[in-house]
């Protein structure tokens, strides 16, 4: 079943199996503001065990431009298109966020997003790998993000 995510009340529903099922909820919420206030587009989430599809492409995306395998269980999926920018997110028990942006029309402006939420240690897979970046945020407190271009074609 997928819903819209609000932004204004933030919900763990869907997350609460995580050890810090607040602190995702507020960055699911993060994105979910952005979308809105960027594009009027509303953010809605999936659960992973629904979105076989999604889960797949990110994954694959991640083993075979950077040899990366969660070992994290996924919790919910996003997929969708605005203008040109086709968007995959996953949401993992653990508190990690991947995103996977791919403009249709421009090779040159594709990437793997990830945001840790506040609480969270880095994943192992990602220790050593990427410098993280801080982010203030109403929602989701601190968030820690990185990132890496896309190479190849999906």
């Amino acid at each position: 079943m997928s819903y819209n995510v609000d932004f204004k009340d933030v919900s763990v529903l869907g997350l609460e199996s995580s050890p810090v099922a607040e602190a995702l909820a507020g960055l699911r919420a993060h994105e979910a503001r952005y979308f809105m206030n960027k594009y009027k587009h509303e953010f809605k989430v999936v659960p992973a065990g629904e979105s076989k599809e999604t889960l797949d492409y990110v994954n694959r995306i991640l083993k075979e431009e950077r040899d990366i395998e969660f070992e994290a269980k996924a919790l919910e999926t996003s997929w969708f298109q605005v203008e040109n920018i086709k968007w995959a997110y996953v949401f993992y028990e653990d508190g990690l966020e991947v995103n996977v942006l791919y403009t249709v029309d421009d090779p040159k402006k594709r990437a793997v997003g990830f945001k840790l939420s506040e609480g969270m240690e880095v994943p192992k897979e990602l220790e050593g790998k990427f410098k993280f970046a801080r982010q203030k945020s109403k929602l989701a407190g601190t968030i820690r993000g990185s990132y890496f271009v896309i190479k190849g074609e999906y």
